[in-house]
């Protein structure tokens, strides 16, 4: 089978012929309908290196990834060959609180995962660009629901699961009036407006850099857009919430201004979650931002959100804007990834 595979630490990807997978006990093979790009796909392409986690290349990117069960290993119960399924891109050990939880990404003993220690599929172990792709545990999977599009389905997995976590966890302060930033209208943050838009009454202040991506935040729900561009977006913001802040901010880009921006536009007792990974800081102290302003980062959701997304999704209350690219196409995707040349999520669909 055709694969687009990460070779080695700092290099690009590039397209291999690999042989197709078997599922072991418990395990279970899926045809890829989809794969979705990632940015920190882009990162583990550039700035990891040897020693930074137990695993490494050569493995098959993509973290992102539904399809239809084509190989069932023994033990495995409850699922049928053909049936849809989506991938849980974080694979835990299985056996800890959190991941007792279906919570894997905050999995307490990672050593003991698949892989030793891999963080799943696309994250040390081969992933979905390619035809198949080996699930290492059946627990991993969601069934598909209803006539939702397996392919709309991949970029759920992260790009949806992970804002729709972000907003759960402030759902509480985004009360009818009130007011939800969004920094960065991209791959997951115009997926994070419309679940604000779907799940509160809040008015949502969208930032960006690009009017495009306004624009898209607009056609998700947004009442306000903000250039972050111009000199005057903190006052802005401040403006549109007659100078009281945001009840929450979710920043989807993550970099120190971004991050700065955020907690200059938060209102006192508010809520602050870093979702991008860009890797940004901030000198967080009593007297640099609001009082009791809660900041925190978070790391993708857990197997039941992602069930209650693709339900959202199923129901047409949310919908993933992406364009679909061959295995060939996708390191060219990767650059346009890098360059900010993608409008919503890319599908590499073998």
């Amino acid at each position: 089978m055709r694969a687009l595979q990460l070779p080695a630490w700092h290099s690009d990807a590039v397209v291999v012929d690999l042989p197709i997978p078997t599922a072991g006990p418990g395990q279970v093979v899926i045809k890829i309908a989809g794969a979705g790009a990632c940015h920190s796909d882009l990162h583990l392409m550039h700035m990891m290196s040897d020693g930074m986690f137990p695993w490494g290349p050569p493995f098959t990117l993509g973290h992102e990834n539904s399809g239809w069960v084509h190989e069932i290993g023994a033990g495995v119960e409850g699922l049928s060959i053909g049936e849809a399924v989506a991938v849980h891109g974080p694979w835990g050990c299985g056996a800890c609180p959190q991941c007792i939880l279906g919570m894997d990404p905050y999995c307490s003993n990672q050593a003991a995962a698949a892989g030793d220690g891999a963080f799943g599929g696309g994250l040390g172990l081969d992933g979905g660009m390619a035809e198949y792709m080996l699930v290492h545990n059946a627990r991993h999977l969601v069934k598909i629901p209803g006539n939702l599009d397996p392919i709309a389905a991949a970029p759920l997995t992260d790009a949806g699961l992970t804002p729709y976590h972000a907003v759960k966890m402030s759902l509480p302060k985004m009360i009818p009036g009130g007011k939800v930033l969004v920094l960065g209208v991209g791959g997951l943050g115009h997926m994070g407006v419309q679940f604000i838009e779907a799940l509160s009454g809040a008015d949502i202040i969208a930032v960006d850099t690009k009017q495009e991506a306004l624009d898209l935040a607009v056609a998700c729900g947004a009442e306000y857009t903000v250039n972050s561009g111009d000199a005057d977006a903190a006052a802005q913001i401040k403006e549109i919430t007659k100078g009281r802040g945001c009840d929450v901010v979710l920043d989807f880009v993550g970099v120190d201004a971004t991050i700065a921006l955020g907690i200059a536009s938060s209102r006192i007792q508010g809520d602050m979650t870093i979702v991008g990974a860009a890797g940004g800081t901030y000198a967080y102290g009593l007297y640099t931002a609001p009082y009791e302003l809660n900041l925190r980062s978070t790391y993708w959701g857990s197997r039941s959100e992602l069930a209650e997304v693709l339900a959202l999704a199923e129901r047409g209350d949310i919908t993933v804007t992406y364009t679909k690219y061959g295995i060939d196409e996708g390191l060219q995707v990767y650059k346009d990834l890098e360059a900010g040349k993608l409008k919503g999520r890319a599908v590499i669909c073998p």
